[in-house]
């Protein structure tokens, strides 16, 4: 039995309302449990309707019941009952989503025979009783106009009034007075609803977590349209006003926006299973799912950009018609504007008229429909790029691109827009689309607000701030992509920059910008700055002032674009720290030669699988090693074999006795004493030793002697090395003798390296006694080159600048003389 034949049953035999209202209710829940299953079916416009038709068959049931309850077998006609129910707002619209409140005016006359307002109560109470979310208002129908007139919103839902049940002839009186509350002072509501809009648009910008009711694009863009059209046509629905304001081909493009946003709505609601027109981040894998698009992330992003699409399509639309209307009222803002009377008939008209104007504010939206209606291919013509580059020398592009955007046209001006127009970011950092967030970076590159960034952006050319500005707005064009964006960004921007029409050189110049236009912030905020190798292996990427001026003031446009208080006075503070510290080392070749050399050796070892196969925390600090001599001097297998036995955890050595001499190897953890190992040694005169500083404490040391041991002695030169990483203390060679003559130290060696020389007669011991000096005051040996001839010892120690030796030079001198005679 259906619903309407239980409900009669139960009316042909008296059966107490809330016996009726039970029935009511269960049929909701049921109806409201399929919705998922009748969304698959029936989607977007459809499903309202048929959302709209089973709450106003809900509706006349329970109004029926009433009307057996209080009249019984003396019920008069539904026409002779002075009660008439009406829907409002999308309700009346048949555009109510499926969580909305159900909007109902009550609308009676006061008749001595009947009592209307008792059978209105009993209508209200019985819904209630149902289940259903009721919105009400209770009036007569001779204080409709008073009403209306008293409040604009209550104006607004009674123009979208529409019959649901009760008496036919008040309906006709109400749709009267409906009449003439619509013709009631067109003007001055119509203002106060363009207003209203403006400021919703405000409120709820297009974002990534768009407001699809009353945000920008959202359904309060298309009730707008609506109601003015209905104030000024008598329309009922927006395809039936003239054809001048709304053309059949823009009404189509607008309709299948408008389904989509209807259909994600109505997802939107089914899913969260409430009322919330917000489309979150973190809805979107449902609602995407239910819309038919696979479960992965570029699926989700697609659907994102869609509804994204369609909004902006939407907007554009109803802000054509409805300045199309206000024009018929002579409300128009901009008939001043010299663009007002000038229609183009080309995109060239259009570009030349745009880079030409003054006012770019206010630009009619005449000029705006005359502009989309040009397109008669769907990309631009490459004969139009010059006039494309020359916006870019405009001093305010930002403000031209950003009415592309609001025409849905920036991918067709800038064909590499094309992917990333409304593409959205799930990172958790960005706060806009790709689109927005470029267009954003625009417009701080042409409005910054630091005085010494304005200094450097106008001490550029014309044609490098043109390109700067080209490098701002595609910085981020290769997202979206399954390669790196960076890497992706920097060929479609050289690409298009070549088209457009610039100079090789800045093309180049805007290339490794791009390639590398997050590394600024990410070294700012992420290494240490006082860290020389940090500095110059930035430098060696911006190797010029210009570069280190554009990405300066690239990192300010982006950082600034992301969103509110990225780019604050502590990140600020970072970043001119790195910019000022870069400028000092920019002139120093020959360190720049050698972190050039560092660098190359570093991408060779992130090719290498065996560092992929390494723990992406080790990977990070092996590039970390401050010594760039280790990267210089050592091929990448090399360095490999040293950072795998690094992260072990515990002292390492390897002993090679293979060769002509013996070669010895260490890794320290913790302690390792040099001037032992070196006493316990020296027999086999030590020729070469490098010692390099790694990571957390650890140190690699590498020995070479000019003789070599037969294998039988291993185990005698493994506990020698045991204990040398136990010993902590060894008594002094007595009998080491140097004069000051015999000492040379050169502290201008270069920027991070200063050496000192020791011409002597050669002595046992001589090398042990020399390092534990060093040891003991601090001093960094990076290498040592040992020489012996005739008698004669000439070593030569490379040693790292860190504060402990050339500010100690005399005291160096002074314990190496002294500690001698003692």
């Amino acid at each position: 039995m259906s619903t309407d034949e239980k409900i009669e049953d139960l009316i042909y035999h008296n059966a107490p309302s809330f016996e009726i209202a039970k029935v009511l209710k269960a049929d909701i829940h049921d109806y409201f449990a399929t919705l998922g299953k009748v969304f698959q079916e029936s989607s977007g416009k459809a499903l309202l309707v048929t959302h709209t038709k089973k709450i106003d068959s809900i509706i006349s049931l329970a109004y029926k019941a009433v009307k057996r309850e209080m009249f019984r077998e003396y019920q008069p006609l539904t026409n002779s009952i002075p009660v008439t129910l009406v829907a409002l707002g999308s309700y009346g619209r048949e555009e109510m989503s499926i969580k909305s409140d159900i909007d109902i005016m009550f609308v009676y006359k006061e008749i001595g025979g009947f009592n209307a307002k008792a059978i209105i109560e009993k209508i209200l109470y019985s819904l209630w009783d149902c289940g259903l979310k009721i919105g009400h208002r209770v009036h007569e129908v001779g204080e409709l106009f008073e009403v209306a007139h008293s409040d604009i919103t209550i104006k607004t839902a009674m123009m979208e009034s529409r019959f649901i049940d009760g008496s036919k002839y008040l309906w006709t009186s109400i749709t009267n007075q409906i009449t003439k509350i619509i013709n009631h002072e067109p003007k001055a509501f119509i203002v106060a609803k363009f207003a209203e809009n403006q400021q919703l648009h405000a409120k709820y910008p297009l974002s990534m977590e768009p407001n699809l009711k009353e945000g920008k694009g959202g359904f309060r863009d298309t009730n707008l349209v609506f109601w003015i059209g209905k104030t000024l046509y008598n329309a009922p629905n927006i395809k039936h006003l003239p054809q001048e304001i709304v053309q059949e081909q823009d009404y189509k493009e607008f309709r299948i926006a408008l389904e989509l946003l209807f259909r994600v709505r109505s997802a939107l609601h089914i899913v969260l299973n409430k009322k919330d027109d917000r489309l979150r981040l973190e809805y979107i894998p449902a609602i995407a799912k239910m819309l038919g698009y696979d479960e992965d992330h570029t699926q989700q992003m697609r659907f994102l950009a869609t509804v994204l699409g369609a909004l902006r399509k939407v907007h554009l639309f109803s802000k054509i018609w409805v300045d199309a209307m206000l024009q018929t009222l002579g409300l128009h803002q901009d008939t001043q504007h010299p663009l007002y009377n000038a229609p183009p008939q080309t995109i060239e008209e259009a570009l030349l008229a745009l880079g030409q104007t003054k006012d770019r504010q206010n630009i009619p939206m005449g000029f705006i429909k005359a502009m989309i209606d040009t397109r008669v291919s769907t990309t631009l013509e490459k004969c139009h790029y010059p006039h494309i580059k020359a916006l870019f020398y405009s001093p305010h592009a930002y403000e031209l691109f950003e009415l592309f955007a609001d025409a849905t046209m920036l991918s067709y001006i800038v064909p590499p827009f094309k992917k990333m127009v409304n593409l959205p970011q799930f990172d958790g950092y960005h706060q806009h689309t790709v689109g927005v967030h470029s267009l954003l970076t625009l417009y701080y590159m042409e409005n910054i607000a630091d005085s010494e960034l304005q200094e450097l952006f106008f001490g550029l050319s014309s044609d490098e701030q043109a390109l700067l500005k080209l490098v701002a707005f595609l910085h981020d064009v290769g997202k979206g992509r399954e390669r790196d964006h960076s890497i992706v960004g920097a060929e479609i921007f050289c690409q298009y920059a070549k088209e457009l029409g610039f100079d090789d050189t800045l093309i180049e110049q805007g290339n490794r910008l791009i390639l590398h236009h997050t590394l600024m912030s990410r070294v700012a905020q992420k290494e240490d700055l006082y860290n020389h190798t940090t500095i110059y292996k930035f430098v060696n990427v911006f190797d010029s002032k210009k570069l280190l001026d554009s990405i300066y003031l690239l990192t300010y446009a982006d950082m600034s674009a992301v969103g509110k208080d990225i780019y604050n006075h502590f990140t600020a503070k970072l970043i001119q720290t790195l910019y000022t510290l870069s400028l000092d080392a920019i002139d120093d070749d020959e360190r720049l030669s050698e972190m050039s050399k560092r660098v190359r050796k570093e991408k060779l070892l992130q090719k290498c699988p065996r560092f992929f196969e390494l723990p992406k925390r080790i990977q990070k600090k092996a590039l970390s090693i401050e010594a760039d001599l280790l990267f210089l001097k050592y091929t990448k297998a090399q360095i490999l074999d040293i950072v795998e036995q690094s992260m072990e955890g515990v002292d390492w050595f390897n002993i090679d006795a293979n060769g002509g001499f013996l070669a010895i190897e260490l890794v320290r953890n913790t302690n390792l004493n040099i001037n032992y190992l070196l006493n316990k040694l020296g027999y086999l005169k030590l020729k070469n030793m490098d010692i390099f500083k790694l990571y957390d404490g650890k140190k690699y040391f590498k020995l070479e002697f000019a003789k070599n041991i037969d294998k039988e002695e291993i185990p005698h030169i493994q506990d020698i090395i045991h204990k040398a990483l136990s010993v902590t203390l060894l008594k002094q060679p007595p009998s080491i003798y140097l004069h000051r003559d015999e000492i040379a130290i050169d502290c201008t060696h270069s920027h991070n390296y200063a050496t000192i020389s020791i011409k002597c007669h050669d002595q046992d011991g001589l090398m042990s006694y020399l390092m534990g000096i060093f040891d003991r005051l601090g001093v960094d040996i990076i290498s040592a080159k040992v020489y012996t001839h005739k008698n004669r010892a000439e070593d030569l120690f490379l040693i790292e600048q860190n504060g402990n030796f050339c500010s100690n030079q005399e005291l160096i001198i002074n314990e190496l003389i002294n500690q001698g005679e003692k």
